[in-house]
């Protein structure tokens, strides 16, 4: 079993900066790769991006690619999202999640645990 918790969300103006991060407890947090996805109102939970289990490998869905980053720490069991350029789109609940093994890292269903979001919003 692994929790995870976000944290750092909140309400920046278009072209600010956030960074999310999520902490992991339970089982071996370096086990896990982990994917970041979001949910706007009204739309679908679409991925970000996610790393793999140690941190040499990210990847990113077109629309952050250049203006986020993920990194994580497997000392202090936590992932992090750094978000620059926001945009009012960015604007969304945003969820971190655990699976073992990165392969199709962009498909929610794979993945075993998640957090219960962190809420982003970006004003215009």
């Amino acid at each position: 079993q692994v929790q995870l918790v976000e944290s750092g969300g909140g309400l920046v103006q278009s072209g600010g900066s956030l960074r999310l991060s999520c902490a992991a407890s339970g089982s071996t947090f370096s086990m896990y790769a982990m994917g970041w996805f979001r949910q706007a109102p009204g739309k679908e939970r679409e991925s970000v991006g996610a790393i793999d289990w140690s941190g040499t490998a990210t990847y990113y869905q077109d629309s952050v690619k250049g203006r986020f980053t993920i990194s994580r720490d497997n000392a202090k069991n936590t992932v992090f999202l750094q978000m620059n350029s926001l945009k009012p789109e960015d604007t969304a609940v945003y969820y971190c999640a655990a699976k073992r093994g990165v392969t199709n890292w962009w498909r929610g269903s794979n993945y075993d645990y998640w957090g219960q979001g962190t809420q982003v919003t970006v004003s215009s």
